[in-house]
């Protein structure tokens, strides 16, 4: 039989066996009131447990091993630390558990007391040869309202993860907000294939220098189409031209060294993805937004969010152009609603969680989880593989959700930490 101390402690922490005529291995009556507290730190696995034993009643910690002989293996029997377990639970008592002090602890053997029906369902998860996920035979057995809860709790698990990140670039940007959200936002404008580049240039250029351009456009676009790389080769289009003189200039007034062109890329992106266009489209965004941080944290609904970007309005040169100086058929070059919706997501909700987070401000946190619930979900692999399972996915805020499930917990075999896997395995 293949039995794990982790399957050991989620069936004693869940009271998941026979609990009918409970006796120590000395004969004793037990009677359990309180598992205890689950510790993940050093120390006795569950502590704060209160039993009866005998008659008298004892409150402190318990101790679980699959062996009673472990307790040695282990180490325990020179530590301190466990000089107050009440009750050493094992699998199997295979030898009895004396302290150097002499005191021999009770010990509870749950070899015969778990369910086999139970044990069945936790090794078809752990142990099954399963193809997309371990629960993928029994998932759509699942009731909304469970996974529902848990999908609630890993999308908070994720957020808070991408949230040290925010907090991380905000101390290095001694507290400036608007700063961070930029740095961000540049990052996220690249959509994954060129977020270093565009990350690199935003911390290359700090936004209080592009606010003193605000009024001149053309200057805005010079300084970060030269940040970019764009304007140190030989150009021949008048725009492009007009930019490069500017952005001498500028470049030596602020002493400023651009990122290495050879960052940006191309190959395998659809013209209207190119970074020469994405750049275009954030350099019109920064010259009609001033307090782009200020102005997320004023707007409630998604409407006026979307607005932020969909109203943008980029060079006319870009029209007829995907890159300098080569010309192409006239086409709408602004920002797509998916490619917005994707900015929304991992920029803007995002922040509000994060800036929530950081000032104790749960509306902000709350508005943050409700903007992933009007966003529509995520078309990838994973939410692919979720929905030929039977789970139907709403929303970004349930894709999400579904791809923090999969990484951190279906992939790791994390099943008896998960809500999901915790329902399963409770089926009758």
């Amino acid at each position: 039989m293949l039995f794990t101390e982790d399957f050991l402690h989620y069936v004693w922490k869940f009271r998941l066996f026979d609990r009918a005529d409970l006796q120590t291995n000395d004969g004793e009556e037990l009677e359990i009131f309180s598992a205890g507290i689950h510790n993940s730190d050093a120390g006795p696995d569950f502590q704060n447990a209160r039993i009866r034993i005998g008659d008298t009643v004892w409150a402190g910690n318990v101790e679980l091993h699959i062996s009673s002989s472990d307790w040695q293996k282990h180490g325990h029997t020179s530590d301190n630390a466990y000089d107050n377990v009440i009750l050493h639970v094992v699998y199997r008592d295979d030898q009895p558990l004396i302290l150097p002090n002499g005191r021999r602890v009770p010990t509870l053997d749950l070899q015969n007391r778990i369910p086999d029906d139970l044990y069945n369902r936790y090794h078809k998860l752990i142990f099954g040869n399963q193809a997309i996920i371990p629960c993928e035979a029994s998932i759509g057995a699942v009731d909304s309202l469970t996974m529902h809860n848990w999908l609630t709790r890993v999308l908070v698990e994720r957020l808070e993860k991408r949230s040290e990140a925010v907090i991380t670039a905000l101390n290095l940007n001694r507290g400036d907000w608007e700063e961070t959200f930029y740095q961000f936002l540049a990052a996220n404008f690249g959509f994954k294939t060129n977020a270093l580049p565009f990350e690199l240039l935003a911390k290359s250029l700090p936004q209080i220098t592009l606010a003193k351009h605000k009024n001149n456009p053309l200057q805005i676009e010079a300084l970060i189409f030269g940040q970019a790389g764009f304007l140190t080769d030989n150009v021949k289009d008048e725009y492009p031209l007009k930019l490069k003189k500017e952005y001498e200039f500028l470049r030596k007034k602020y002493q400023l060294n651009p990122i290495e062109n050879h960052l940006w890329k191309f190959m395998r992106l659809r013209p209207q993805n190119f970074p020469t266009l994405r750049l275009a489209q954030f350099a019109a965004l920064v010259v009609q937004s001033n307090h782009l941080f200020s102005k997320l944290l004023e707007i409630k609904d998604v409407k006026g969010l979307r607005n932020l970007f969909t109203e943008i309005k980029i060079n006319p040169y870009w029209e007829n152009h995907y890159r300098f100086d080569a010309e192409s058929v006239p086409s709408a070059k602004n920002l797509g609603q998916a490619s917005i919706d994707i900015l929304l997501l991992n920029t803007l909700a995002l922040f509000l969680f994060s800036y929530g987070k950081y000032n104790q401000l749960q509306h902000y946190i709350n508005r943050g989880l409700q903007l992933l619930e009007y966003l529509p979900n995520e078309n990838n692999k994973i939410t692919a593989d979720f929905s030929t399972l039977g789970v139907k996915i709403k929303n970004a805020f349930e894709s999400q959700a579904l791809l923090e499930l999969k990484n951190n917990y279906c992939n790791n075999k994390k099943c008896l930490h998960c809500g999901v896997g915790n329902k399963i395995l409770k089926l009758v």
